[in-house]
């Protein structure tokens, strides 16, 4: 009896809990993960059957972001919003964060090309990549893939591409949709939310938005070298007063981007623009 008794208890514990999946594993007609990269061909096959109808393509980008913050910012607001963008939309998956944007020109070293580590594709060969992806997410029976960018270099390539996209896809029900007001319209309520407070509201490049967004993200000293925050000046690269920044103020940037996308994509497709 005594030995019946430990083999109960030693099933409960080892069991999952009725209804629930095990540990590490999705529910049942979910994929494990929402990030393309994590699954297999087979994953995502069904995924897409099973209702994952949207494809999100977020462009990062490698550039400089002056003494005091990584090369990879872009990127890793990137990769976090477009996992908080999918969990809102609950249809969609992720491709891989795409980690390099038009940021000024190689051969002529303008824009952030001036400083070592920043990578840049001419305008012409950003356009093609991100044709090339929007198609592949159509090909793998997305019917609906939106297009993004955290980098303002770029912009009016996500844009022509999901326009021309748009066009091809129409015709066989899907949507191509460039998502413009993740980028130009969180930078134009940040300025004013900043201007509401009392601080300096026309930060561009790693000045308090930016560096924010890092602090909120960040473990602590691990994207953002606080010792080495000064004023703006050009030959360090840095247009803003990153000095002002706060964790609590890239909260409010990043649940405006995170907003703006979720709503835009819901619009876009109700009226069918």
């Amino acid at each position: 009896m005594k030995r019946l008794f430990l083999l109960a208890a030693m099933l409960l514990v080892t069991l999952p809990a009725l209804g629930q999946a095990p540990t590490g594993q999705a529910p049942s007609g979910q994929p494990p993960s929402l990030w393309v990269d994590d699954l297999t061909w087979p994953e995502v096959r069904d995924a897409i059957a099973a209702g994952k109808r949207t494809a999100i393509i977020y462009v990062g980008s490698s550039e400089q972001n002056g003494p005091h913050m990584v090369i990879g910012k872009h990127n890793f607001i990137a990769h976090a919003l477009a996992q908080r963008i999918a969990e809102e939309l609950g249809d969609a998956l992720i491709y891989p964060t795409l980690p390099y944007a038009v940021a000024g020109n190689a051969f002529t070293r303008t824009g952030h090309m001036r400083f070592p580590g920043t990578v840049s594709l001419p305008p012409e060969v950003f356009l093609g990549v991100i044709r090339g992806v929007g198609q592949s997410a159509l090909t793998a029976g997305f019917k609906v893939v939106a297009l993004m960018g955290e980098h303002g270099g770029g912009q009016d390539e996500l844009a022509l591409a999901a326009k021309e996209l748009d066009a091809q896809a129409r015709p066989e029900g899907a949507r191509v949709l460039f998502i413009g007001d993740l980028y130009a319209k969180s930078r134009t309520m940040m300025r004013d939310i900043l201007a509401q407070r009392g601080l300096p509201s026309t930060d561009d490049h790693a000045g308090i938005p930016d560096t924010s967004s890092l602090l909120y993200l960040e473990k602590p000293g691990q994207w953002v070298r606080k010792d080495k925050i000064a004023l703006a000046d050009p030959k360090s690269g840095v247009q803003g007063n990153p000095q002002l920044a706060s964790a609590e103020l890239g909260k409010v940037y990043l649940d405006l981007k995170v907003d703006l996308a979720v709503k835009q994509i819901r619009s876009l497709l109700a009226s069918g623009k």
